[in-house]
């Protein structure tokens, strides 16, 4: 089982960013490209997912020595030791049709918890990432940690649901947390990208995002972005989150405790934990 030196962290993210930088043009000159692979419902992959992935994750693997999770063909358990959570295309249906607003997205993970994670929006020109222990870093820049928000005046970032979806996260209770966000005066945003969600949560451009997705090459990445930030990052139940977490939960002091205040109220399961079978 891997582990991490966190003296290494820096290093290691300088890397991953190298590696993701030399993705880009393939992942910009990909954009449109039509479904390729049926994933069930209306989840699918393109060609390019699946290229990049291989791509991505083969040099990860090559230049840190640390083994790869992807979203497409799957890995080791990222819940032990040192494993990079790999999601080539995040948004995939936004890149499908040549929307920018899609994202690469890398997390270092040390028994469950993101420790490293970056999120590169080729489309917009934009690179959020972040270490365990240092800044911020958007464009290569460090900026300056998240300041104490209210919803009122806010915008948040929300996931596209069906109104009638049912499982862990039914979609009437969805589309109640999201009435109770906009009677707070906050403004609803569906980008279509939870990576690209998160990172601007971080970034304090979106004051708080919430996703109800099971999927933590979705999610960690931003995870360890938000913390950096000075953000909160959890599940709808408050608890921290790990990669055995369903949902994610992410705000600027302030502002994650009234979205969990909203999510408190609803008629939710009992808590969950995720884990991987076929790791």
């Amino acid at each position: 089982m891997t582990t991490v030196d966190p003296a290494a962290l820096p290093g290691l993210l300088a890397v991953a960013g190298e590696i993701l930088d030399e993705a880009s043009a393939d992942f910009l000159a990909g954009m449109g490209a039509p479904s390729a692979v049926a994933k069930g419902g209306t989840d699918f992959a393109t060609e390019i997912d699946l290229a990049l992935e291989r791509r991505i994750g083969a040099e990860l693997a090559r230049r840190t020595g640390i083994a790869v999770h992807g979203e497409e063909f799957g890995g080791p358990d990222p819940g032990r030791g040192a494993v990079w959570l790999l999601d080539p295309i995040d948004g995939t249906f936004n890149y499908s049709i040549g929307l920018p607003m899609t994202a690469m997205l890398a997390a270092l993970v040390v028994d469950g918890e993101p420790v490293i994670g970056l999120t590169w929006i080729p489309g917009r020109g934009q690179r959020f990432a972040a270490h365990r222990g240092g800044p911020l870093l958007v464009d290569g820049e460090p900026v300056p940690p998240l300041a104490a928000r209210t919803l009122h005046g806010s915008a948040i970032g929300y996931v596209s649901y069906y109104v009638d979806e049912r499982g862990m996260f039914p979609g009437a209770e969805r589309l109640r947390v999201q009435g109770e966000i906009t009677r707070r005066h906050a403004r609803i945003r569906m980008h279509g990208s939870t990576g690209s969600d998160m990172a601007y949560v971080a970034a304090g451009i979106l004051a708080g995002a919430i996703s109800y997705g099971r999927h933590p090459w979705d999610h960690a990445a931003g995870v360890a972005l938000v913390r950096a930030a000075g953000g909160v990052a959890t599940d709808v139940y408050g608890r921290p989150w790990t990669v055995t977490t369903p949902s994610l939960v992410t705000g600027a002091p302030g502002v994650h405790d009234e979205l969990l205040e909203i999510l408190a109220a609803g008629d939710w399961p009992a808590p969950t934990t995720l884990s991987f079978p076929g790791a």
